[in-house]
């Protein structure tokens, strides 16, 4: 009857390109894990791997063993993380998705920062254009900026954020005035073409509450929130942008806001997190620093405080 050992031992042999990698994998000597194979084999009757040189190919028998060691070490590795969670120990893989601007000033500090405090524990970053998109179920946290995904996830707000419209001073000095959405028609308009909205559709609320729809056709247009902020900064139109991206640019003057009495739909920070995940230690521990970081938002703090009202 095969063990937790061998099933072990045969997921290491799969994952691995030849039995000398195995055996450094193992800590033992290549002698060794010909000799623990052959033992394995015999003990089950059949040839799991045939080896044709250096390389490893399984046989029908061995992928069959190989499918049922995933199964079995990921059953494992769940209850361990279960029992550990428990015991409030933070351990494991915590894996991290986040958009490109934010996640690289905003999330990746705090993913070292987690690192540094919570040793037993390993992290990744993947930066997406659109990592909402992401499956939830190879993610634990999913940083998203805007609208919540499907409704069976489990959300929760990080930190507010306002969408901000706003042009170059040297490019609103040249152009007509804009005293109400309808005017942006007249405008050239940068969009950035992220996640699935409909980016050239600008909506507004008035300071009567009253409400505006404004179809734009962009002049320029990116997947890239930085390359349209750059567009702006050199004086090429109008951008709608995250409150995050461009504080410091309307404190420094570099940027003016565009129709100051007129909101556009908030776009929050949040974090969305797998059923089988939301629960894990290391999700929690993470998610602990960053609120902490956002806390206040970075973006209205000091002299920025009045660009969030």
């Amino acid at each position: 009857m095969l063990t937790s050992d061998d099933l072990a031992f045969f997921s290491v042999l799969v994952g691995s390109r030849s039995l000398a990698e195995s055996a450094r994998k193992l800590n033992v000597t290549p002698p060794a894990v010909t000799q623990r194979l052959r033992a394995l084999e015999e003990k089950v009757g059949v040839r799991l791997i045939d080896r044709t040189g250096k390389s490893l190919f399984l046989t029908e028998e061995g992928s069959l063993v190989a499918s049922h060691s995933v199964i079995v070490s990921n059953a494992i590795d769940e209850l361990s993380e279960a029992l550990a969670d428990r015991r409030g120990v933070v351990r494991g893989h915590l894996r991290i998705a986040a958009p490109h601007g934010f996640g690289r000033q905003h999330v990746a500090p705090v993913v070292e920062a987690f690192a540094r405090e919570h040793k037993s524990a390993l992290a990744t970053l993947e930066l997406s254009d659109h990592p909402s998109a992401l499956l939830i179920e190879s993610f634990e946290v999913i940083i998203h900026i805007g609208a919540r995904g499907h409704l069976d996830q489990v959300v929760t707000t990080l930190a507010p954020n306002r969408r901000i419209l706003c042009a170059s001073p040297q490019y609103l000095t040249s152009a007509s005035p804009i005293l109400e959405p309808a005017d942006l028609a007249r405008h050239r308009c940068l969009a950035v073409r992220e996640n699935e909205e409909d980016v050239t559709l600008w909506r507004f609320t008035g300071p009567r509450q009253e409400t505006a729809t404004v179809r734009i056709n962009p002049a320029m247009s990116s997947n890239d929130g930085s390359v349209i902020r750059d567009w702006a900064l050199a004086g090429q139109g109008v951008m709608m942008r995250s409150e995050w991206s461009v504080a410091e640019d309307l404190v420094a003057g570099r940027l003016q806001e565009v129709l100051p009495d007129w909101q556009l739909p908030s776009a929050d920070i949040i974090a969305m997190l797998g059923s089988r995940h939301g629960r894990s230690a290391r999700s929690t521990a993470f998610l602990k620093l960053l609120r902490q970081s956002l806390k206040p938002p970075p973006w209205r703090s000091g002299n920025m405080a009045s660009v969030g009202q």
